[in-house]
C-alpha cells in the first residue's frame, strides 16, 4: 500500500475545541485524574473483559472524557500482555479529543501487529483531525510499519517529513531508518543514514551490523564491529548476536571462537538469545563438539536451543545423535519436527524424511504447517512418491491453506519429478500470483520431460507477465534446450542473459552450454567456450564435456575432461564410471580394468544403482541384483518371462554397457538383467493395474540397455513407463520414447 507523500500534506495548525459535554465531570486539577482510584485498577487487569468493565465505569463517571485517563485505557487495550486492537480502536473512536500520546499509542500498536497498513491510515487521520504535530515518538513507529510492509516509497516519504519538521538528527528516528532501508533491500541508503548520524549510540551500530548480516554482507558486518571497537563504543549482547550471526554466515570458526572468548572476557551479559547465537555459530561452522559443550552448560534452554543442536547433528550426518536430541526435547513443537524432516530431506535421506512425516501425522504434539509440507513434498519428489505428494495436495485444500509461492513451487516440482506433467501444469495455472520461482519450476518441469519448445513458450509468457527471470530461470531454460537439441535457441538465450536481462552467466550456465554443444556433436566449440570462460571451469563444466564424449565416443577428449574433473574432485567416482563407459563401448577392456584397479587403489567405490517405485503409497527400493524384497521370487520369475518374450522379438543385450570386464557371455547377460531399474519394472508389472503407469526413479543415469528394454517392455505389455534418472525423464509408450535418441 502506498500512502500520499506526507511531505506534501499540510499539517493542520489548529482545531476549534468542541463544546464540552455537560454530563462530564469538569475538574481543572490534573492530579485528580492521575491519582483517580479507577485508573489504578487498569494496571491490575488480566483480561479484556475487566478493561471493559472499567471502561463502562469511566463512561458513567465522565472520567473517560479526560484525555489522560482515556490514554491509560487505550494503552492497556493496545499494548498489554492481552492486547485487543479491535477493542482499542473502538475505545479510540469514542474519545472526543485524543492527545498526541494516544495517537502514538495506536500507531505503535498497529505497527507491530499483523496489519501495519492500519498504522499508516491512523497517521493520516491524525494529520487531518489532531491539532498536534507528529513528534519524535511518532516517526519510529511509522517507519517500523513501512519496514514491515517493505514500502520503500512510503518510508522515504517519512524520511523527508522527518527532515521537514527538523527531527533529522534524532538518533532514535535515524536508527529506525537504518532498519527500514535494510529491510527494503537498500543497504547503501541505510549505510548513508548510519554514517551521517551526528552522535551514534550502540543501537546505531547494532542496527547497521544487523542490517549487513541480514542483507548477506557478513564481511562488512565484522569490519563494522572492529570499527566500533576503535570508536570506544561498548558492545552489548545484541551487538554480539549480530557478530556471531556474521561468523555463522561466513563459516568463520576461528573468529567465532574469538568472539565467544571476547564475550566472556568483557563480561557481556549472557542471555538465552546470545547463547543460542553461539550455538548456531558453532553448528554452522561444523563444530558440533563445541556446540554440545556450550549446550550442556546452558542454564536455560528453549526450543531454539534444542532445534539448533538437532540440525547441527543432522548436517554432519550423525542422524542417531539428531534423533536422540529430538527424543529428549521437552517440547516437540512443529519447528523441531520441521528441522529434522528438512535435515533428512536436504541431506539425501528422503525416505527417512517421509517416515518422520508419518510419525508426525500420528503425533498429538504438533500439526504439519507450510514448512513441513514444503520439505515433505521435496522428499516425495526425490523418491517419486506421487501418492503421498497427491495426498498432501488434497490436505492443503481441505485445511484451507493458501497456495503461496513456496507451496506452489513445491507442488509443481513434486508432480513434475513424479512424472505427472499435466497435474503440474494444472497447479501452475490455478494460482494467480506467480513469482519467478514458480515460473522457473514449471519451465524446469517441461525441460525434464523433453518439452523444450513448450518451455521456451512459457519463458516468453513469463516476459509478457513482467516477471524478471533470474539465474535459476536461465539454468532451466538452457537445460530445456539441451534436452531436445535446440542449439541455436540455447546460444541465443545464453548470449542475451547479461545484455538483455542483466543476469551474469555463472558456472552452471556455462556447464549447460557445454552440454548443449557437446550433445549436438560440437565438441570443438564446447572446448573453445570452456577456454574463454571468465572464471575457472568447475567440475560441472568438465562433467558436461565428459558426458558429451560418452555420447560421441571421443576417447581422447574424454580422457582430458576426466583428468581435469578428477583433479578438481578426486573423490568423484562418476568421472571414472563415465570414462569406463567410453572405454567399454570402444572395447578397450584393458583400460576399463585399469580404471577399476585405480579406483580400488584410491579407495573409491561406484555408487550402487538404486531404483524406487511407489505402489499403493509405499515406496519400494531396489539395488543392483537385489533379492531382499518380500516379493523377490515373483519379481525374478517375471524378469525371466520378460527376457523370454524379448528374445522372441529379436532383442540382443547391449553388453557394451557393462562397466567391468566379464569373460563369459551368459554372465554378461545376467549382469545386465540385474540392473535395479529392470527389477523395478518387473515389480511394477506384477503390482500395478494395466491402466496404471509404472513410475520409476533411479539415482544414476539409465544405461542404454535398460533404456532399450524399457522401450520394448512398454510395447510388449502395453504399459506406460516413466523412468526418471539423474538427468531427465524417459517416457515410454507403445515402444516409443518421448526423449531424444539417448545415445
Amino acid at each position: 500500500m502506498a500512502i500520499p507523500n506526507p511531505c506534501l500534506v499540510s499539517l493542520p495548525r489548529s482545531h476549534s475545541l468542541p463544546t464540552p459535554n455537560p454530563n462530564s465531570i469538569t475538574l481543572n486539577n490534573d492530579r485528580y485524574f492521575a491519582n483517580h482510584p479507577t485508573l489504578s485498577l487498569i494496571d491490575q487487569c488480566s483480561e479484556t473483559k475487566q478493561l471493559k468493565q472499567i471502561h463502562a465505569q469511566m463512561l458513567r463517571t465522565g472520567l473517560f472524557f479526560d484525555p489522560f485517563s482515556a490514554s491509560r485505557l487505550i494503552t492497556a487495550a493496545a499494548l498489554s500482555p492481552f492486547p485487543s486492537l479491535d477493542y482499542a480502536q473502538q475505545v479510540f473512536d469514542q474519545i472526543p479529543h485524543p492527545n498526541l500520546y494516544t495517537w502514538n499509542t495506536l500507531i505503535r500498536a498497529y505497527a507491530s501487529s499483523s496489519n501495519p497498513h492500519q498504522s499508516l491510515l491512523i497517521f493520516l487521520r491524525m494529520l487531518h483531525q489532531s491539532p498536534d504535530f507528529p513528534d519524535k515518538f511518532t516517526f519510529p513507529f511509522l517507519i517500523k510499519a513501512a519496514s514491515e510492509l517493505e514500502e520503500l516509497f512510503t518510508g522515504k516519504a517519512f524520511h523527508g517529513m522527518v527532515i521537514k519538521v527538523l527531527l533529522g538528527s534524532d538518533v532514535f528516528i535515524l536508527n529506525s531508518l537504518i532498519h527500514f532501508y535494510a529491510k527494503c533491500g537498500e543497504l547503501g541508503l541505510g549505510y548513508r543514514v548510519f554514517v551521517n548520524i551526528p552522535r551514534r549510540d550502540v543501537v546505531s551500530w547494532n542496527s547497521m551490523i544487523t542490517a549487513f548480516v541480514q542483507g548477506g554482507c557478513p564481511e562488512e558486518a565484522l569490519e563494522l564491529f572492529q570499527e566500533m571497537e576503535t570508536q570506544n563504543v561498548k558492545p552489548n549482547g545484541i551487538t554480539m548476536v549480530g557478530v556471531l550471526s556474521a561468523c555463522a554466515k561466513k563459516s568463520d570458526f576461528e573468529f567465532g571462537r574469538w568472539v565467544h572468548s571476547y564475550i566472556e572476557r568483557n563480561r557481556i551479559g549472557e542471555s538465552l538469545t546470545l547463547s543460542n547465537a553461539m550455538l548456531d555459530m558453532y553448528t554452522k561452522c561444523g563444530s558440533v563438539e563445541d556446540a554440545k559443550r556450550l549446550f550442556d552448560k546452558m542454564p536455560e534452554k528453549d526450543i531454539v536451543s534444542w532445534t539448533t543442536m538437532l540440525v547441527g547433528y543432522a548436517k554432519i550426518g550423525e542422524y542417531d545423535a539428531a534423533q536422540g536430541i529430538f527424543d529428549a526435547m521437552p517440547n516437540q513443537d512443529i519447528a523441531a519436527w520441521n528441522a529434522l524432516i528438512s535435515a533428512y530431506e536436504q541431506c539425501g535421506k528422503p525416505k527417512e524424511a517421509l517416515e518422520l512425516f508419518h510419525e508426525l501425522q500420528l503425533s498429538k504434539t504438533a500439526k504439519p504447517d507450510e514448512v513441513t509440507l514444503v520439505s515433505t513434498l521435496s522428499a516425495c519428489a526425490q523418491l517419486g512418491a506421487m501418492d503421498l505428494g497427491g495426498w498432501i495436495h488434497v490436505y492443503i485444500k481441505k485445511q484451507g491453506m493458501k497456495l503461496n509461492c513456496h507451496l506452489t513451487t513445491s507442488l509443481i516440482d513434486m508432480y513434475c519429478k513424479c512424472g505427472d506433467l499435466q497435474k503440474a501444469l494444472m497447479v501452475f495455472h490455478s494460482v494467480e500470483r506467480k513469482d519467478v520461482f514458480v515460473w522457473s519450476a514449471m519451465i524446469a518441469g517441461l525441460a525434464m520431460h523433453g518439452h523444450g519448445k513448450d518451455a521456451i513458450a512459457l519463458f516468453s509468457k513469463m516476459q509478457e507477465d513482467k516477471v524478471k527471470p533470474n539465474a535459476v530461470t536461465f539454468t532451466n531454460i538452457l537445460c530445456a534446450c539441451s534436452h531436445v537439441g535446440l542449439v541455436e535457441e540455447g546460444r541465443t538465450f545464453f548470449n542475451q542473459m547479461e545484455l538483455v536481462y542483466g543476469v551474469l552467466p555463472g558456472v552452471k550456465h556455462y556447464a549447460c552450454m557445454v552440454d548443449i554443444l557437446g550433445r549436438a556433436g560440437l565438441l570443438e566449440e564446447a572446448v573453445e567456450l570452456i577456454e574463454k570462460m571468465p572464471m575457472a571451469p568447475a567440475a560441472s563444466v568438465w562433467g558436461a564435456l565428459l558426458g558429451a564424449c560418452t555420447i560421441h565416443e571421443n576417447v581422447v577428449l574424454a580422457e582430458q575432461a576426466c583428468s581435469q574433473l578428477i583433479e578438481l574432485e578426486p573423490g568423484n567416482h562418476g568421472a571414472y564410471v563415465l570414462l569406463s563407459n567410453i572405454y567399454a563401448k570402444a572395447g578397450k577392456w584393458d583400460r576399463v580394468s585399469g580404471l577399476r584397479k585405480l579406483m580400488r587403489d584410491v579407495g573409491l567405490k561406484k555408487e550402487p544403482g538404486c531404483s524406487s517405485i511407489e505402489v499403493d503409497g509405499i515406496v519400494h527400493e531396489f539395488l543392483v541384483g537385489d533379492n531382499s524384497h518380500p516379493s523377490a521370487k515373483k519379481i525374478y520369475a517375471k524378469l525371466d518371462e520378460i527376457v523370454a518374450r524379448l528374445e522372441t522379438i529379436g532383442y540382443v543385450p547391449n553388453k557394451s554397457h557393462l562397466l567391468q570386464l566379464v569373460e563369459e557371455e551368459d554372465v554378461k547377460e545376467q549382469a545386465l538383467f540385474l540392473h535395479s531399474e529392470k527389477l523395478a519394472i518387473a515389480f511394477g508389472l506384477i503390482s500395478t493395474g494395466q491402466s496404471q503407469p509404472i513410475r520409476i526413479v533411479k539415482n544414476l543415469r539409465v544405461c542404454g540397455d535398460c533404456h532399450s528394454v524399457a522401450k520394448l517392455v512398454s510395447k510388449l505389455y502395453d504399459r506406460e513407463i516413466l523412468l526418471r534418472d539423474r538427468y531427465r525423464f524417459h517416457h515410454f509408450r507403445e515402444g516409443h520414447c518421448s526423449c531424444m535418441d539417448y545415445w
